[in-house]
């Protein structure tokens, strides 16, 4: 049986970009909380670091994360986040 998916980190946010993601953040999140196999996403805006987003993802196994990855690619919330820089550590896969 194959395990739980955990995505944990941090993106950071060019400071012109950072209404705009606030703008989408919230599809993202229900879009990506609807996905077959996603137990856990939240996303929050750190506290005195306004361009720093703390993220944190659970997914059942890592098919439901791979299909995931897919449909984010294809999503608008991957075009307004061209310009940020990903730190992430996944475990389970």
């Amino acid at each position: 049986m194959a395990g739980k998916v955990v995505l944990s980190g941090y993106i950071t946010v060019p400071s012109n970009e950072v209404e705009v993601v606030l703008e989408r953040l919230p599809e993202h999140i229900a879009l990506t909380l609807a996905e077959p196999g996603c137990l856990v996403f939240e996303v929050h805006q750190r506290a005195g670091a306004p361009t720093i987003f703390d993220v944190y993802k659970e997914f059942h196994d890592a098919r439901a994360f791979a299909d995931h990855q897919a449909r984010v690619q294809a999503s608008p919330w991957n075009a307004v986040t061209k310009g940020v820089e990903r730190s992430y550590k996944v475990m389970g896969i």
